[in-house]
């Protein structure tokens, strides 16, 4: 009965223990604020034009593809001690006297080694005259004397695509001399027509290649101007590893400047959506961002407040110059999770339309809170006061970069300051504080598989077309869907990175399913897919799709990146086991103190029966 009655008081001291637990469950509201990394990362190389991302060298970092004075290509590589970019390849076209005006990094021979297509402007040709280089990789790295100038210059800057499902990107776009798009399939670079369309293509095009008909299979989306000159957006349908006209869409009625189209998984129900940003006057006093859910033809307007504090912002009309003077960025979107809910969020340059000033912001997706957005159930909403990104003034283009390698998206910037060619790089490291989850996924080629070149799997060639998507349970128990396409667009400074991070929100929950789809080649009818379940929270999945036709034969790779909650899981567990061992502790102490008392009153005590 003493030890029963001592039971309250050691329930009792675990409470201030479970109170703890709770509070440290529970965390403070996440701050929202940037941390500016940029001399850290690059030291006094903080300048260029950011064009690309990959990984040149396989070690499964991230490197930065940046261009200097619009004729020479710098690689900054990723590296473990500070500066943590460093510039280590150098490829130049100053002998060419050309303007460069993209970079596309990609396996186009098929060896398994990343290649990297450059266009540019000649100067010794005409104005509408797009040049295009390859330069070959070889060992790791790329070799400045080893490339192919293509026979063909192009109307605008080329799609990456795989046009022929065979793993090896191709070169999709308008051809000066031809009526018809074409396609130059890697591996023999040879020439053939692409479509049967003749619809010319808007200059400057938000062409895609990605899933927009629910198969797993990449579709080819283009942007168009009809026989009247009349702006329409074309799906092509993949059915056979053939592409013919799926639907036709016209651009919203009132918008008289049409932005870059982007693509995201707007609402979290598993499917790809159009984002269509844009103004409804020629001077863009008045923008819009426009949303077509997929399966539906109906355009619903996702934000159309730009204004602040009495000061109304826009979006920056798009300047074709021929020759350009210095790189031009159409009205783009560039879309991310920023804080890991599940919603991709999505940045933008907007510029006040009564002054001069031009900023980056950060455009978060959170539910609809009017009727115009109601049929799309989400909505963007913009942070105007974001501390860290609202100090960088004129900038250009800005773009989301996972730079530490944990899952969190952080952002990267490029402003005008350095010269009149060139600009200047800002890195900002994302402090969100709370412990959301992710799944990062990159989807390979699979062409060497377990025979690559010096034993080196290439973790990170770029592969377009792949698509990923994900099933899970929340914490409330509802279904939670998200999905996402790998490099979908290349051309007019698309900046997407070579692998998908899908948030997950607060719910430390397995994904039930995680499915993946590549293209498929002509005459495939069969889709080429394959799922994996019960996927670890906060991983990296690296997927091999190898032998491309045998998805039950796929191969993915794991790799864990342990999150806040790991540690302070830990610290609880150890800190409970040491309370515990500490009231076990007591309490047979105290046992013992009261057997030895019982023992010494026994030991005293009269006993009448021996008399």
């Amino acid at each position: 009965m003493a030890a029963a009655g001592r039971l309250p008081r050691s329930w009792a001291l675990l409470a201030p223990l479970f109170a703890g637990l709770a509070v440290l469950g529970v965390g403070p509201v996440p701050a929202r604020a940037l941390h500016n990394v940029t001399a850290e990362l690059f030291g006094a190389e903080a300048w260029g034009t950011l064009a690309a991302f990959g990984d040149l060298n396989s070690d499964k970092q991230t490197d930065l593809f940046v261009l200097r004075e619009r004729n020479d290509l710098v690689i900054f590589l990723a590296d473990q001690n500070a500066p943590y970019f460093k510039p280590k390849v150098r490829l130049s076209l100053k002998n060419h006297s050309a303007l460069i005006t993209s970079v596309v990094p990609g396996d186009y021979d098929g060896d398994s080694q990343m290649d990297v297509l450059l266009t540019y402007f000649p100067r010794n040709r005409a104005h509408s005259e797009l040049g295009a280089v390859i330069f070959w990789g070889q060992n790791l790295t790329l070799d400045p004397n080893n490339m192919t100038i293509l026979n063909r210059t192009f109307q605008d800057e080329p799609l990456i695509m795989d046009f022929n499902g065979d793993l090896i990107p191709d070169i999709f776009g308008m051809t000066n001399g031809s009526n018809q798009p074409q396609v130059l399939l890697g591996g023999n670079l040879s020439w053939h027509p692409a479509l049967t369309t003749t619809n010319k293509m808007r200059i400057p095009h938000s062409h895609a290649f990605i899933d927009l008909t629910e198969d797993f299979t990449a579709d080819l989306f283009l942007t168009t101007l009809s026989d009247s000159s009349t702006f329409q957006f074309e799906i092509w349908e993949n059915l056979d590893g053939n592409f013919s006209v799926h639907s036709v869409l016209k651009k919203p009625q009132n918008m008289l400047v049409v932005g870059q189209s982007a693509f995201a998984d707007f609402d979290g129900d598993g499917h790809m959506d159009h984002l269509l940003p844009g103004c409804e006057d020629q001077n863009c006093q008045k923008s819009v961002i426009y949303l077509v859910r997929s399966g539906t033809v109906q355009w619903v307007p996702v934000l159309q407040d730009f204004s602040s504090k009495g000061t109304l912002w826009g979006f920056v009309p798009f300047v074709h110059e021929q020759p350009p003077l210095e790189i031009s960025v159409p009205i783009t979107l560039h879309i991310g999770d920023y804080n890991m809910d599940g919603y991709p969020d999505a940045l933008a340059i907007l510029k006040n339309t009564s002054g001069s000033s031009q900023q980056a912001f950060l455009l978060e997706n959170v539910p609809c809170n009017n009727a115009s957005c109601e049929e799309a159930h989400r909505m963007f909403k913009v942070y105007w006061e974001l501390a860290g990104l609202n100090q960088i003034k004129d900038a250009m283009a800005a773009t989301f970069f996972d730079i530490y390698e944990d899952g969190i998206l952080d952002i990267v910037v490029l402003s005008k300051g350095h010269s009149k060619n060139d600009y200047v790089i800002h890195t900002l490291k994302n402090n969100f504080e709370a412990d959301a989850y992710f799944v990062k996924v990159i989807v390979l080629s699979g062409l060497c598989s377990n025979d690559c070149p010096r034993k080196i799997t290439p973790f990170g060639v770029n592969q377009p077309g792949p698509y990923i998507m994900y099933t899970t349970v929340d914490a409330n128990g509802y279904l939670k869907n998200g999905s996402a396409g790998q490099l979908s667009q290349s051309a007019h400074l698309a900046l997407q990175l070579p692998y998908s991070v899908l948030g997950l929100g607060r719910s430390a929950n397995f994904l039930d399913h995680l499915y993946v789809g590549i293209p498929r080649p002509s005459g495939e009818k069969s889709i080429r897919k394959q799922e994996w379940t019960a996927i670890i929270p906060n991983s990296q999945l690296i997927v091999i799709p190898y032998p491309h036709n045998v998805p039950r034969s796929w191969s993915a790779k794991l790799y864990l990146t342990p999150s806040n909650i790991v540690l302070l899981t830990a610290i609880a567990l150890i800190g409970v086991c040491v309370f515990i061992l500490a009231i076990i502790g007591i309490l047979h102490w105290q046992e013992k103190k009261a057997d030895d008392r019982e023992k010494r009153q026994e030991a005293h005590r009269f006993h009448f029966d021996a008399m």
